[in-house]
C-alpha cells in the first residue's frame, strides 16, 4: 500500500509537476506584462512650439526686474553667434522660485514663445515613481527628446518633488536615483546646444544643494508678489477683453486694496468681478462687482448665521473696537469698512487699505498694529467686563508681530534682548526667559494701550456699535462722521502700510 502511494506520488513529479511549474511561469509572465502595461509609459511631456503657444510678454506683468534677465535667454536663443564670439555661455539652468501664484510657469511658456524654441513642461512629481528605475528613465527620455528638437527649453514644474535635500540614509532610493540623474543631465555630459533648463519651486530651501551650484541651475531668481505698479499692470492684463464701466472703474485703486496678493488671486478678483456683474445681468463691471469679489476672495463666501442679539452687541462692540482703534491709530492702515456680516470663518471683519506698499516698518507703527489688533478684545473687556473667543486670530497675530520684533528684529526694550537671534539651543535658560518675558512685556504694553484709548474715548465706541447694530456694514465715509470730533493719537511719525488686505476675526465668533 505505501509502494503505491509512493509510485503515485514519482508518478506525478515526473509528469505533472513540469507542467505545472511550466504554467506557473506563464502566469507569472502574464502578471508581469500586465502591471507594466498598467505603469505610466515612458515618454516626453507635452510639447509645445514656441511659435504656435499664445503666451508672449504682453501677457506678463507684475515681475518687470525677472522678465529683463530672462530676456537674454530669449536673445541668446535666437542669435547665440553674437554670445559665443564673446565666449559667453547661456545659463544651463534657471529657477524661479517665490510663493504660489506669482507667474513662474507663466514666465517660461512666455520665454518658449518669445525665442521660438520648443517648450517641453513637466512637473517633478511625474518623475517619481514606485518602481525602480521609472523615474530616471523619463528624466533620460526628456533631455534626449529637448536635444533631437533644439532649441529647446525644459520647464520643470514643482522641482522640490523630486529634486529635494538627500538624507544619505537610504531610505528612499528611488528618489534618490531619480534625482542623481537629473544632475547628470543638467551637467550635459552629452552636451546640449540651446538647450535651457527652467526649473520652478516655492520652497527652495528644501532643494538639494548639488542642484544649486554653478554649472547647474547657474541663476536663481526670486519672483515675488507684484508692488502697486506691478498689479496695476496685472489687473489690466487680466481686464484684457473683459467690459468695464470706464467711468465707474479704477484700476489703481483696485491695486491699492490688494496689497500682497499675487498675480493668480488678481485674476480671480477679476473673474469673480466678471461673475457677479453677469449674475445681475449687466452689460459691464463695474467698481462695486470689484469691491464684492476682493472681499470673496479674501474673507470667503458670505454667509447669513444666525446669532442672538447678545451676540450680535458683542461683535459690533469687538469689530466697533477695531475700527475707533483703527481711526486713531490712522498712520498704520487706513480703514475702509467695517462689518458685522460674516464671510468664511469669520463672524465679522474689517478692511484696511495701505496708503503704498511698505517694507520698512519703525517700532512704534509695529506696536501701533498690535494695538489695532487686540482692540476688538480690549472693546469687550471694557464694555461686558469679560472677554469671548472671538480674538483668537487677533492674538495669533500680535503673538506673531510680538515674537518677531524680539526673536529676529532686535525691537526688545532691553539691550541684552538685541541679541537673541541665536538659535534656541545656544541661548542659556536665562536669556530664553529675558526672551519670552520682552515678548509678554510687548502684547501686554499694547492690550493695556487699547485699553486705556477705548475707556477714553467709550462715547464714540458706543456710537459705532450702534451704527453696525444698526446697518450691519459701514463704509470709510460714514466711519468718519460717526468719529469726526476723535483725534489720532499714534505715536508712529508717517503712514505705513499693511502687507495685504487683511480681515480681521477669521477664527471663531464670539460665544454668548
Amino acid at each position: 500500500m505505501v509502494g503505491h502511494w509512493f509510485q503515485s506520488v514519482n508518478d506525478f513529479a515526473t509528469t505533472w509537476l513540469p507542467l505545472a511549474l511550466f504554467l506557473l511561469l506563464i502566469l507569472m509572465a502574464w502578471l508581469l506584462w500586465k502591471t507594466v502595461g498598467m505603469m505610466p509609459r515612458v515618454k516626453p511631456a507635452n510639447m509645445t512650439h514656441g511659435a504656435k503657444s499664445q503666451t508672449s510678454w504682453a501677457d506678463v506683468a507684475g515681475v518687470e526686474e525677472v522678465r529683463h534677465e530672462l530676456m537674454e535667454v530669449v536673445e541668446f536663443m535666437q542669435d547665440p553667434k553674437r554670445f559665443k564670439r564673446l565666449g559667453a555661455k547661456v545659463p544651463k539652468g534657471i529657477l524661479l522660485y517665490g510663493p504660489p501664484g506669482t507667474g513662474k510657469t507663466l514666465l517660461a511658456k512666455a520665454v518658449a514663445h518669445e525665442s521660438g524654441a520648443n517648450f517641453y513642461s513637466a512637473s517633478a512629481s511625474s518623475f517619481v515613481e514606485m518602481f525602480a528605475g521609472l523615474g530616471a528613465a523619463r528624466i533620460r527620455r526628456l533631455f534626449a527628446e529637448a536635444r533631437k528638437s533644439a532649441p529647446a527649453i525644459v520647464f520643470i514644474d514643482e522641482l522640490d518633488a523630486v529634486g529635494a535635500q538627500r538624507t544619505g540614509h537610504g531610505f528612499n532610493r528611488e528618489q534618490d536615483q531619480t534625482l542623481n540623474q537629473l544632475l547628470v543631465e543638467l551637467d550635459g555630459f552629452e552636451g546640449a546646444e540651446q538647450v535651457v533648463v527652467m526649473g520652478a519651486s516655492n520652497r527652495i530651501q528644501d532643494l538639494d544643494p548639488a542642484l544649486l551650484r554653478p554649472g547647474r541651475f547657474d541663476r536663481q531668481m526670486l519672483v515675488p508678489p507684484p508692488d502697486l505698479a506691478g498689479r496695476e499692470a496685472i489687473l489690466r492684463v487680466h481686464t484684457r477683453g473683459k467690459p468695464l464701466n470706464l467711468d465707474d472703474v479704477d484700476l489703481g485703486m483696485v491695486a491699492r486694496q490688494t496689497s500682497g496678493l499675487t498675480g493668480a488671486e488678481l485674476a480671480n478678483v477679476c473673474n469673480e468681478a466678471a461673475i457677479k456683474a453677469g449674475r445681475r445681468g449687466d452689460s459691464a463691471i463695474g467698481q462695486a462687482d470689484f469691491d464684492w469679489a476682493l472681499e470673496r476672495v479674501v474673507a470667503g463666501l458670505q454667509q447669513r448665521k444666525v446669532l442672538t442679539e447678545k451676540e450680535r452687541r458683542i461683535l459690533a462692540y469687538h469689530e466697533g473696537g477695531h475700527a475707533l482703534m483703527g481711526h486713531l491709530m490712522g498712520s498704520v492702515m487706513e480703514l475702509q469698512k467695517v462689518t458685522i456680516v460674516s464671510r468664511g470663518n469669520a463672524l465679522g471683519y474689517a478692511f484696511y487699505l495701505p496708503e503704498e506698499d511698505r517694507y520698512l516698518h519703525t517700532k512704534e507703527e509695529l506696536i501701533d498694529r498690535m494695538i489695532v489688533a487686540l482692540a476688538g478684545r480690549a472693546a469687550e473687556e471694557v464694555v461686558f467686563g469679560r472677554v469671548t473667543n472671538g480674538a483668537a486670530n487677533d492674538l495669533e497675530k500680535v503673538t506673531e508681530i510680538a515674537r518677531s520684533m524680539v526673536f529676529e528684529w532686535g525691537m526688545a526694550d532691553t539691550v541684552s534682548s538685541r541679541t537673541l537671534r541665536a538659535d534656541n539651543y545656544a541661548l542659556s535658560e536665562a536669556t530664553k526667559r529675558v526672551r519670552d518675558e520682552e515678548q509678554a512685556h510687548l502684547t501686554d504694553s499694547a492690550y493695556d494701550e487699547a485699553v486705556r484709548l477705548l475707556q477714553k474715548h467709550r462715547v464714540s465706541l458706543d456710537r459705532i456699535a450702534g451704527a453696525l447694530l444698526e446697518k450691519e456694514t459701514l463704509v470709510r465715509d460714514e466711519l468718519l462722521e460717526l468719529v469726526a470730533d476723535v483725534e489720532p493719537e499714534s505715536r508712529a511719525s508717517e503712514a505705513v502700510g499693511v502687507p495685504r488686505v487683511v480681515a480681521t476675526d477669521p477664527g471663531p465668533g464670539p460665544a454668548a
